[in-house]
């Protein structure tokens, strides 16, 4: 079964007029993606989603003209092969970094989908896992900068449709993010699970500020609070109090993985599929942290193909933590773009497909409808 054909749709839409939601990055304008197909001589077509990278003309530029033809005529079984031959040829040396990672990534995952839909079984039975469902938490474009009564009321929305854990978008300023916090956690009781997510918007005296906060109101864990590469700051953070702090999706590889899990200020992981490798790295970046008793929190990406890769991965590894689910409420690229719903249960929790392969179908006719919109997709 050799690869023969890889072709990547750029897709966009814009966010409705009226959005007016904001976390630390910005507020969003425009949702992209980048997906990937690959068809096999032998007639099977996989699909895999690659990040944005916020520059979603140039990762699909990259796969198209550098990545695809290094990998034309390889074997679609194996995985491991051409993630490695991406790797020395692109990666390793010369290549663009992030984007390259993002681009393999896309690759991989368009792969896996072959191998299950090959095998003929769900990408989680190929990968050794079970059916199982997983716990989710509401992410996505939600909880915001929105006054303390407005944001308990969209959070009980949350609870009321079964989420027993929700992510609240903090990066305003620490003041305000406190009140936020304790304004829910006194709405809504002990019994929920609260996260929190900074987008890399604070320096270590905010985090200061904040930490206290954060632990008195028994926050499960502090996302993103800086940039990938501050190092000494995430080591401070982790000294500041005992909530747990939380990063990876914004780190690449394993060997990225290997420098956070060495310095142990990071104690629950957040690798993307779409970012930091597929799964044929995730799975790898998976076991590390299982040898040091941590979980995996996978970060979700913009469409249903990462979303329903995240829950197949969940179901396959011994250290399975929070599926984000995606609470938009209006994300055609979840709800549109495959067939299949992504809904969470009463219980608060969510199983992968079991169908074979990554379990969805994508509608094509949508990718002509969504077109590559150019610009930047935060302001």
């Amino acid at each position: 079964m050799k690869i023969q054909d890889v072709a990547i749709f750029p897709i966009s839409y814009r966010m409705p007029e009226n959005t007016s939601f904001r976390m630390g990055v910005g507020r969003m304008v425009k949702r992209d993606a980048v997906l990937v197909r690959i068809r096999t001589d032998d007639g099977l077509t996989g699909w895999g989603e690659a990040h944005h990278g916020r520059s979603p003309g140039a990762i699909a530029k990259l796969i198209e003209t550098t990545l695809a033809p290094m990998i034309i005529g390889m074997d679609a079984y194996d995985t491991t092969g051409v993630w490695q031959r991406l790797y020395k040829g692109h990666l390793a040396t010369h290549g663009f970094g992030a984007g390259t990672c993002i681009a393999m990534s896309g690759i991989d995952l368009a792969l896996w989908d072959i191998r299950g839909k090959a095998a003929n079984l769900p990408l989680f039975k190929l990968l050794g896992g079970g059916s199982r469902r997983i716990e989710a938490y509401a992410g996505g474009l939600t909880l915001g900068y929105q006054e303390p009564e407005a944001l308990i009321d969209e959070a009980r929305g949350y609870i009321e449709a079964g989420f027993g854990a929700l992510k609240l978008r903090l990066g305003d300023t620490p003041a305000r993010d406190g009140a936020r916090v304790e304004a829910v956690r006194d709405a809504l009781g002990d019994d929920i699970e609260i996260m929190t997510d900074v987008n890399a918007a604070y320096g270590i005296n905010d985090i200061r500020r904040l930490m206290p906060t954060l632990d008195r109101c028994r926050v499960a864990w502090l996302e993103e609070p800086f940039p990938p590469y501050a190092d000494q700051s995430y080591a401070t953070a982790a000294t500041l109090g005992t909530t747990p702090i939380a990063t990876g999706e914004n780190h690449y590889t394993r060997f990225e993985f290997q420098r956070l899990l060495e310095q142990g200020a990071v104690t629950v992981l957040q690798p993307d599929l779409s970012k930091s490798g597929g799964m044929t790295e995730l799975l790898r970046i998976a076991a590390m942290a299982s040898a040091r008793g941590l979980s995996i929190h996978p970060h979700s990406s913009m469409t249903a193909l990462n979303m329903v890769a995240s829950l197949h991965l969940l179901a396959a590894i011994d250290n399975p933590g929070y599926f984000e689910a995606d609470a938009t409420s209006v994300n055609p690229f979840r709800t549109e773009l495959t067939q299949g719903a992504l809904d969470i249960g009463q219980d608060g929790r969510i199983a992968p497909p079991e169908q074979p392969g990554l379990g969805v179908e994508v509608d094509e006719a949508f990718l002509l409808r969504h077109p590559l919109v150019e610009g930047p997709c935060y302001v």
